[in-house]
């Protein structure tokens, strides 16, 4: 069983951005852990502290080589043009062909403090900005053209019906 729970499209916290880890002590390097846990067991490929609830600019990844984390990371240089069928553990069982700049330079520091400047391209490239943007405040769903944002509201809208509604709905539309 997953240490956290991973919050989904319409829970208010993954609209808020993350704030600076300014000290890097026990209780964010269990974190850290349990982040690992939690992402492996989903299973994904990333996890930003926001995705648990905690507002902290942390993610961890893990692109099959072994998991790492980055502290309080930006990109700041990016080049290129990659479109390629991205999906988020917090708007799970959707995935879409999402257009981002195939090479990134990723700065921050690692759970020893130490900088990093890691430059990435496709997939390690596409998980930094995704989880990036996970800790600026940003959906997956704010990367789609027009007419696939549209489509992408149409069924988490339907997904985030409670029982009663869902039963009105379909009596509405004669289906129930």
């Amino acid at each position: 069983m997953a240490t956290y729970s991973i919050r989904t499209y319409g829970d208010p916290v993954l609209r808020q951005v993350a704030a600076d880890v300014e000290n890097i002590d026990g209780s964010v390097q269990r974190l850290i852990d349990d982040m690992v846990e939690t992402m492996h067991e989903a299973p994904g490929v990333g996890l930003a502290a926001t995705q648990v609830g905690v507002q902290k600019r942390i993610f961890v990844y893990d692109v099959g080589e072994g998991p790492s984390v980055v502290l309080n990371g930006r990109i700041t240089e990016s080049s290129g043009e990659w479109v390629y069928e991205e999906g988020c553990l917090s708007v799970p069982g959707l995935y879409w062909p999402i257009k981002r700049p195939n090479q990134v330079l990723l700065e921050g520091i690692d759970r020893d403090g130490n900088e990093l400047k890691i430059e990435a391209s496709e997939l390690l490239g596409r998980v930094f900005q995704h989880e990036t943007d996970h800790l600026d405040g940003i959906l997956l769903i704010e990367r789609l053209d027009p007419d696939q944002y549209k489509e992408a509201m149409k069924i988490l809208r339907s997904r985030s019906l409670n029982p009663d509604q869902e039963k009105a709905k379909r009596k509405l539309l004669g289906r129930g």
